[in-house]
């Protein structure tokens, strides 16, 4: 049996959910050892420039994904607009969830102070979150929390790689009447 054949098989299958080593254990019924030299072979075969596709590690999972070097083809083919950027009050929503997760759209709400109800079926909408679970507070709302493709998307493995989060500090009072810019007569 040609399992690094297989294997392919399985990650392409698996589309951009992947497999884990596990997964890969259980469905192959060869040793980790195995299974890891397998994916190193199958990756030194991807990484030759006559191919378009590599293998990625995300999420403590194995995928085959296209090669950045050829996205503006690819782009032709899916068309701009589902390649439009984040507007920054939808980034700003997606960072509250993926620093927060859980979280409900009430508590994204409570941090940017205003409705983001939108924003979140927009991120739902582009499989950057997704439905977790649900709260214990009344009436039970929706758990959000990042999806495989945001970790995709911004070239993580997982939440843990997220950078650190800054403290912002208030900007010092100014007086409105006295500016440090003097008027010359």
């Amino acid at each position: 049996m040609n399992f690094k054949a297989v294997l392919e098989g399985l990650l392409f299958v698996s589309g951009e959910d992947g497999l884990s080593l596990e997964t890969l254990i259980n469905i192959l019924e060869i040793d980790k050892e195995k299974i890891i030299n397998l994916i190193k072979e199958l990756n030194e075969d991807y990484n030759k420039d006559d191919r378009g596709l590599k293998l990625e590690y995300f999420s403590e999972k194995v995928k085959i994904v296209t090669k950045k070097e050829h996205s503006e083809y690819y782009k032709k083919l899916i068309g701009e607009e589902a390649n439009e950027p984040l507007s920054p009050a939808t980034l700003e929503t997606l960072a509250i969830v993926a620093y927060n997760e859980p979280v409900t759209r009430i508590m994204v709400d409570e941090i940017r102070g205003v409705n983001s109800a939108h924003l979140i079926r927009k991120l739902v909408f582009k499989n950057f979150i997704h439905e977790v679970g649900r709260s214990d507070l009344p009436g039970r709302p929706i758990l959000y929390g990042v999806t495989d493709q945001f970790l995709d998307y911004f070239g993580l493995k997982s939440t843990k790689d997220l950078p650190e989060l800054k403290e912002i500090e208030e900007p010092e009072e100014t007086e409105l009447f006295n500016s440090k810019y003097k008027e010359e007569i």
